[in-house]
């Protein structure tokens, strides 16, 4: 996946020894990844996180030190359309990796045990939408969509692993998360390619929708620092603070201005935008109080999204090739 790869290829950068379960499935960028496992360092195991026994063996088989789990179907439209699919592999699937984690924590040596850590990648989402002020680490869960209901799930299951059976579990909660790779299915390498194919920008409803939005490589460095220094059973919210929150129109209009300078070809492109019916359910405005994880842990991003928009419309068209089969954005 998009979080994912760039976790690994950070992982391989350091020098860890890296095994990366996948299945591979329509939202996998096969060429993000075809450089990173070609080395004994790196292995890739095509596998379904829902396949238990599968899952313990290749735990038990790795040995790792920390296991990170990101794996989910993340797209809202498509959990509107098969909630069922998510509820299969981001609630059951969860249970699944925590079940062969568990089993394989259970054969370490006590001093083993205690460096062990579970990761739990989730999201702002499972907050619900926020008329005002900023949600902590502590906000109730409200989850409005069948995704972020079946990411809400999941979250309850790691806390119940790491409360009923000791496992060191650690939790995060992120913002939207925008670079290299993402899957053309997301807002912004969606609104670009359009854009490079002269094709509608589609914005749901007035466009007036918020998301606090933070760079993949923020997310990565928050997440190493977190499995680092966390004590187990911590949650922390990992968001691009209030200098990331825009408005869905905004960035698009951003992404429009960036493309007139880089691609001319097709100015202006903000002609391109099309308003298009709300999607059921749609949450007004996210906000993240991460105030936590910087106090504890010293992380705070450093990207801002309004001047990081140019870098990353640039390597889109750059990489526009990588989705020239891909019918997500068409």
């Amino acid at each position: 996946g998009f979080i994912g790869s760039a976790l690994c290829r950070r992982l391989k950068a350091q020098g860890a020894r890296v095994t990366c379960v996948d299945n591979l499935s329509y939202a996998a960028c096969p060429q993000s990844v075809d450089a990173l496992f070609n080395t004994n360092a790196c292995t890739l195991v095509r596998e379904d996180i829902r396949n238990v026994d599968a899952i313990k063996t290749i735990i038990v088989e790795n040995k790792p030190d920390i296991i990170f789990h990101l794996a989910a179907e993340s797209h809202v439209d498509r959990s509107i359309d098969d909630p069922k699919g998510f509820l299969s592999t981001n609630t059951q699937g969860t249970v699944a990796v925590l079940t062969g984690a568990q089993d394989y924590w259970k054969t370490l040596s006590d001093d083993s045990k205690s460096k062990f850590r579970f990761v739990h990648v989730s999201t702002d989402e499972v907050y619900g939408s926020l008329h005002e002020g900023e949600a902590d680490e502590n906000h109730a869960y409200r989850p409005n969509s069948p995704y972020s209901a079946s990411k809400a799930a999941s979250d309850h299951f790691v806390r119940a692993w790491n409360v009923t059976y000791g496992l060191p579990t650690l939790m995060t909660h992120c913002s939207n998360n925008y670079g290299p790779y993402q899957y053309p299915e997301k807002l912004i390498p969606k609104t670009i390619l359009r854009a490079l194919d002269g094709k509608e920008i589609p914005v749901y409803g007035d466009g007036l929708n918020m998301r606090e939005w933070i760079h993949v490589d923020d997310h990565v460095d928050a997440l190493l620092v977190i499995a680092a220094k966390a004590q187990p059973g911590s949650r922390y919210n990992i968001g691009g603070g209030a200098d990331g929150r825009i408005t869905n129109i905004d960035l698009v209009k951003k992404i429009c201005a960036a493309l007139d300078h880089l691609h001319p070809k097709g100015a202006p492109h903000n002609r391109l935008i099309t308003f298009v019916a709300d999607r059921p359910g749609h949450d007004l405005r996210y906000a993240l109080d991460s105030r936590k994880i910087a106090d504890d842990l010293g992380w705070s991003p450093k990207n801002n999204i309004s001047t990081r928009i140019s870098d990353i419309v640039q390597w889109y068209i750059d990489h526009r090739q990588l989705w020239d089969n891909e019918s997500a954005y068409r």
